[in-house]
């Protein structure tokens, strides 16, 4: 059972007018903004030395099938083999593909990249036996075989979480058939990141300056926080003219992804695609609709915000081009990634000494990809696996929203970091569920400290209207976002099509529902399901809204109570999997099987409009 952390995506990507016009190549950044792969593997040799490696793992694997039964010390092999072989596969599979991040473009990249992948469905095909050959021993005999022998009672917890699967689980020939598929599976995500990060183009457009700016994926949304209007309208419309133009083929990758979701739920027995992705997680679904049900609940809230951000911009027609440009317009924020870099390390000095030591020597010792390079993959991301330190992809530019996205994954870091460091392998990797808490903790002890060091008014309104879009971005739009995912899986399950037509007008009308009472909804904005990578992992999105709830609610006692919540919060990112997510953040002090983090952290964000309205109207 592979257990490494998966990429973990920003909501936004964001860039500065600072960077040069012209997109670096690769070779023209300094290492030390570089991170340093080589921790994992030092040459091309050593990384086939471990794929040798794991071809030999496989084969004593295979070996063992139909003898799990025999004796507990079988049993306990298996286990032990099971997590040599997670090990040595995810390292091979996460140097591929972060060397591919580097540079999406790169042949050499790309055929490594596939090459571990289908070591990965290798994996997957040859271990397909191990859980239904589990289920099939009988329970007193299981209990009896971890009653005998003390090293497997490691493993109890995992043993649960594979009985709780048996109702889902195929037979040994049926896994290995299902497995065999992986690869091909796997591939509208695969298609969707090489079209999206190498092959679209956007046109160039004219600056505030009057100068020519290609359009990237990294300078979209610094486009769109321009002063000036038509920078803004210009880089909206280019943006969704060219996704436009593709409308056919995307809709086609985005419908296969779907239907491959839902022909595994129903394969494995699950009432729903969503069903299936949450019972990995152990989250009931009830928490999926309260959090839906409670963001329209606060909708007027958002409105709120909506009509005030027209007000002090001056606009009688706010458009969806306008959500992003800041409200505090006369103040210019620039924050180097050295700056940013020591003030953040200051901002979770509340964590500990040890803590913040970690954090430091990582940062410096090449965890971090700082800025953006031609062909490198857009966005932000905490990654790595058991036996690598963590790494983080960024593509920083000297803004204030940049230096929050790198606390955002210092925080995913680490609790990587602490949970690899405390827990077996087994139990090293944290559920997506709290993936997002540690990161949306990190920010808002960041909010925090900015706050608390800061006299200036103008500055302090530009803080609150951060967090304010913080949550707008990542509570408000991710669960639209979410809702668009059990819409579009929920038309898929009753026989409906994924036309480009459906998913146009689906996509706008719930723009609509969340904007129109208080925007322009422009008609591109129909379009904008096309450039969400976020979709090709299904019920992903959800997590970011339900991990801000419960960063906040965390944040707070953190700051308000010290040590105790202190001890609670390292506690729990040192968890790992050791025990159901919802249980784990009960123990650190939430509980997000109630809707009230969900309310509680929207009445912050109605709080914080009426506060922000009193400093600049």
């Amino acid at each position: 059972m592979l257990r490494w952390n998966w990429v973990r995506l920003q909501p936004l990507e964001k860039a500065d007018a600072d960077n040069a016009k012209k997109v670096r190549s690769r070779d023209e950044i300094d290492d030390k903004y570089k991170w340093d792969l080589a921790a994992i593997y030092p040459s091309q040799e050593a990384w086939e030395k471990d794929a040798e490696k794991l071809e030999q793992l496989l084969a004593e694997f295979t070996a063992m099938q139909g003898t799990l039964s025999e004796s507990s010390d079988k049993l306990l092999q298996a286990f032990r083999l099971d997590d040599e072989i997670g090990q040595v596969s995810g390292k091979l599979y996460v140097y591929a593909k972060m060397h591919l991040d580097e540079d999406t473009s790169n042949a050499e990249a790309q055929a490594l990249q596939d090459r571990a992948f289908s070591l990965l469905v290798k994996v997957q095909a040859a271990m397909a036996f191990f859980t239904p050959e589990i289920l099939a021993i009988d329970e007193a005999k299981l209990q009896a075989m971890l009653a005998e022998n003390k090293d497997l009672q490691l493993y109890r917890f995992a043993l649960q979480e594979i009985t709780r699967e048996k109702e889902h689980v195929l037979s040994p020939e049926q896994e290995q058939l299902l497995a065999s598929f992986g690869e091909v599976l796997h591939a509208p995500s695969e298609i969707f990141s090489m079209f999206n990060n190498a092959d679209m183009v956007f046109p160039t457009i004219r600056d505030e300056d009057g100068e020519e700016v290609e359009i990237t994926h990294g300078r979209y949304i610094q486009l769109l926080e321009s002063k000036n209007r038509d920078v803004r309208k210009n880089a909206f419309e280019a943006v969704y003219a060219t996704y436009a133009k593709h409308r056919n083929t995307v809709s086609a990758i985005y419908s296969a992804n779907v239907k491959r979701g839902v022909v595994n739920a129903r394969v494995r027995n699950f009432p729903s695609a969503r069903a299936a992705s949450l019972h990995s997680d152990n989250v009931p679904i009830a928490v999926y609709d309260n959090l839906v049900d409670t963001v329209h609940e606060f909708l007027p809230s958002l409105h709120k915000y909506l009509k005030l951000r027209a007000k002090v911009l001056g606009l009688s027609d706010l458009q969806m081009y306008d959500l992003y440009t800041p409200m505090v317009q006369d103040i210019d924020w620039k924050v180097p990634y050295e700056d940013a870099k020591q003030t953040v390390l200051k901002a979770v000095q509340v964590l500990g000494e040890d803590y913040r030591n970690i954090a430091e020597s990582g940062l410096n010792s090449g965890w971090v990809d700082v800025y953006e390079n031609k062909g490198k993959r857009s966005g932000a991301y905490s990654w790595g696996a058991y036996g690598t330190h963590p790494y983080m992809l960024l593509n920083y530019h000297d803004s204030l929203d940049n230096m929050f996205t790198l606390a955002h994954e210092l925080g995913h870091s680490m609790h990587s970091y602490f949970s690899r460091k405390t827990q077996p392998y087994v139990y090293s990797d944290y559920t997506i569920f709290v993936a997002e808490v540690a990161s949306t903790c990190n920010e808002a002890l960041l909010l925090d400290y900015l706050l608390k060091t800061t006299d200036d008014k103008t500055k302090r309104a530009y803080l609150i209207n951060h967090q304010l879009e913080t949550i707008r971005g990542t509570l408000y739009r991710q669960t639209m976002f979410a809702e668009f995912e059990k819409l579009t899986h929920e038309r898929v399950e009753e026989g409906g099509a994924l036309t480009t037509e459906w998913l146009d007008e689906t996509y706008y009308g719930l723009n609509q529902a969340f904007f129109g009472a208080a925007c322009n909804v422009n008609e591109q904005i129909a379009y904008e399901w096309m450039r969400i990578p976020h979709f090709y992992t299904p019920f992903y999105v959800y997590k970011y809204a339900t991990g801000i709830s419960a960063a906040i609610a965390l944040s707070r006692r953190i700051l308000t109570e010290g040590d105790a919540a202190v001890k609670d919060y390292l506690s729990f990112l040192s968890s790992g999997s050791s025990d159901y997510s919802i249980e784990l953040l009960r123990k650190a002090g939430v509980d997000m099987a109630s809707p009230e983090p969900v309310q509680e952290a929207l009445r912050e964000f109605d709080k914080l409009v009426d506060e922000l309205a009193s400093l600049i109207q």
